[in-house]
């Protein structure tokens, strides 16, 4: 949970020592939010758990609410850092298939790691108008991306032609989103995670009706090109 100094209120301390301090905050109010949720966590108790005065919190967050919603943002944007780093990798060799394979894997064991603090930001982006806000700007993002990446491999014949890729990202976006919420946050699955996963995995794969690709055909790089 580290900070930018950019990202320091203005006038407030721009030292590497007040960008340590920030983050320490950013930390520990991770974990209280993990342990209180939203409503009961308080910025004394956010303040202490950092080893800082209640008043020393204010020369970074103007409000619970504020650091919150960095705490979230900096949270969903490692959840989805995959779709970059994996899936849409321009140096990658590997195929399609294998690169989703890995990307959903890193996504499920992050959520996985993340899934108290998920818990809690699934319940406030349902009536903090600034984390819903920014929370759908981010999965706006990541579904142009992905509806890209169909119509990409549906130019190479790899996957089923007659998918509509709009209608395609957005059920595959959900089930990465719901599911391992229902399955991590709400405990409505009850089965080993490695199976889990490899079966969110086939289900996401068949989607999108892999095919086998014609002679001479780039397949390896056929979700950049």
């Amino acid at each position: 949970m580290t900070a930018d100094l950019t990202n320091d209120k203005p006038g407030g301390p721009r030292s590497r020592k007040g960008a340590e301090t920030r983050a320490r905050l950013l930390a520990a109010a991770k974990e209280i939010f993990e342990e209180n949720g939203f409503l009961d966590a308080r910025i004394s108790d956010i303040a202490e758990r950092a080893g800082l005065s209640h008043g020393s919190f204010y020369h970074y967050f103007e409000s619970k609410e504020e650091i919150f919603r960095e705490v979230a943002q900096a949270v969903e944007e490692q959840l989805s850092a995959p779709l970059g780093s994996v899936i849409l990798d321009p140096a990658s060799e590997a195929t399609p298939q294998e690169r989703i394979r890995a990307a959903i894997r890193l996504h499920m064991e992050s959520y996985r790691d993340q899934a108290r603090i998920m818990g809690v930001i699934e319940q406030v982006s349902r009536y903090d108008a600034e984390v819903r806000r920014a929370r759908h700007q981010r999965l706006s993002r990541y579904a142009q991306q992905v509806e890209e990446s169909i119509r990409r491999m549906q130019r190479h014949g790899l996957v089923d032609p007659d998918l509509d890729p709009v209608v395609a990202q957005a059920a595959l976006g959900a089930m990465t989103t719901r599911f391992p919420e229902s399955w991590l946050v709400e405990g409505n699955l009850d089965c080993d995670f490695d199976h889990g996963v490899e079966q969110m995995t086939r289900v996401f794969i068949n989607a999108l009706g892999f095919r086998s690709p014609p002679p001479g055909s780039a397949r390896r790089r056929a979700t950049r090109k």
